[in-house]
């Protein structure tokens, strides 16, 4: 239904909205979607930065202990 809207039914869609919320209306819901993306962008960023230490924590932990050396170990041992 959709796939046959093409640019000038847009462009009528466009002047609609246009005329039935005005240009003061449409320019603020502009912004505050770009706060809104500008939020989420920032939210994105601070999760991947606290991420990063645990993720080298555990690297780290993992060279100093290597569990799976020790189970190979006691597996060869036992037969």
């Amino acid at each position: 239904m959709l796939n046959n809207i093409g640019l000038p039914g847009l462009l009528l869609i466009a002047i609609v909205v246009l005329v039935l919320f005005g240009r003061g209306k449409i320019s603020s819901l502009m912004g505050e979607v770009g706060k809104g993306i500008t939020a989420f962008k920032k939210g994105v960023g601070e999760g991947s930065k606290e991420d990063e230490p645990e993720t080298t924590k555990r690297i780290e932990s993992q060279d100093v202990e290597s569990p799976a050396v020790h189970t190979s170990e006691k597996e060869t041992n036992k037969s």
